[in-house]
């Protein structure tokens, strides 16, 4: 039998029972990833990543092939999961915002093309809507990405569903659900403790909100650290929505009943900012000499207004392409512990900062 037994792809090893005798045991090889490796001429860890569909590789069309002929010509057997997940998937994305957000504001239309470029290189159908409050059906779907700030309405809707989901740019403190941001406490510190370092002693907040009675993350962070540090007063919070225009509103009304006026401001996105400088240069306000500011987000015209703005970089197209992994990645693994990613940011000092 041994002879026999060895050409079938079975070995034999000896166990010792628990009385002593030593008995022969035949089990059958499973094919291992190296005899892969090996037949498709790639290495252990492509072999191991195109199998477990990394979503994160990049690997020809052909090498892929050749690893599942390979796999499955050594009858190399998957787990169920691992089967069922090189489906091809649909992904819904629901907006929590209105869609002309993006024209006012591109840190939204950028993190939209992260998920849109991430679901197509990755081979995932996306379907996509706009203004979801609650207030009407989900989409048949995968799994759901959710860009923006819930209402309590969606989130409990969410919550009722089975599929799983990821918040983009919303943290939800839940256990079903997974959530990629940035820190936006910590982004608010970092242009405090820079506007104190350059000597600054009043700092005041030009912000936006989705709903009126909460304060965005922003907002709230300048708030509590202004005040540990002893830089921030109420009379030099003032906030609207998240346009251009609103910007420009809130330094008017500043502007005319708050002299002397803050000498540093940080300005909640760029979008905001660049109304607030018009407003400014209006009022003939020299920037940065008798004000400086400092917005976030870092969106392509920064550079380009006059004066260029000095901002934080929020990469807010690799916020969107990350959720899309992680969806895949707990859709294909089976994942139940929830995971929040934080994307980090970077100072940009220009020409509306002294230097």
């Amino acid at each position: 039998m041994g002879a026999h037994a060895a050409a079938a792809g079975v070995h034999k090893r000896l166990i010792t029972l628990s009385y002593g005798f030593r008995l022969p045991i035949y089990e059958t090889l499973m094919a291992t990833l190296k005899e892969i490796a090996e037949a498709a001429n790639v290495s252990v860890a492509t072999v191991s990543r195109v199998l477990n569909d990394d979503p994160s590789l990049s690997v020809k069309a052909q090498t892929r092939q050749n690893i599942l002929e390979a796999a499955e010509r050594l009858e190399y057997k998957l787990s169920p999961s691992k089967r069922n997940a090189t489906h091809r998937m649909t992904f819904a994305a629901l907006f929590t915002y209105r869609q002309g957000l993006e024209i006012d504001d591109p840190y939204y239309l950028s993190m939209r093309y992260g998920v849109e470029t991430q679901c197509e290189k990755l081979g995932i159908t996306l379907i996509s809507g706009y203004d979801f409050s609650g207030d009407k059906p989900l989409p048949s779907a995968d799994g759901f990405l959710v860009i923006g700030q819930p209402q309590t309405a969606l989130h409990q809707q969410l919550s009722q569903q089975s599929c799983p989901v990821v918040f983009i740019d919303g943290v939800m403190e839940d256990a079903q659900f997974d959530c990629v941001n940035v820190d936006l406490f910590k982004i608010s510190q970092k242009v405090i403790d820079f506007f104190i370092a350059q000597g600054y002693s009043r700092i005041g907040f030009i912000g936006g909100r989705d709903h009126p009675e909460f304060a965005d993350q922003r907002e709230q962070a300048f708030v509590e650290y202004g005040r540990l540090k002893n830089v921030v007063q109420p009379r030099d919070i003032y906030y609207g929505d998240f346009t251009s225009q609103s910007g420009y509103q809130c330094a008017k009304k500043m502007l005319a009943e708050n002299a002397p006026w803050p000498p540093a401001l940080l300005i909640a996105t760029d979008s905001i900012a660049l109304g607030v400088t018009r407003a400014l240069l209006e009022h003939g306000v020299k920037i940065p000499e008798q004000i400086a500011l400092i917005s976030v987000n870092d969106i392509p015209t920064a550079r380009f207004v006059f004066p260029s703005l000095s901002t934080v970089r929020i990469h807010s197209e690799t916020m969107g392409a990350q959720a899309v992994n992680l969806l895949t990645e707990r859709l294909r693994d089976e994942r139940s512990v929830p995971l929040s990613l934080f994307v980090p940011s970077s100072l940009q000092l220009r020409d509306t900062t002294r230097r």
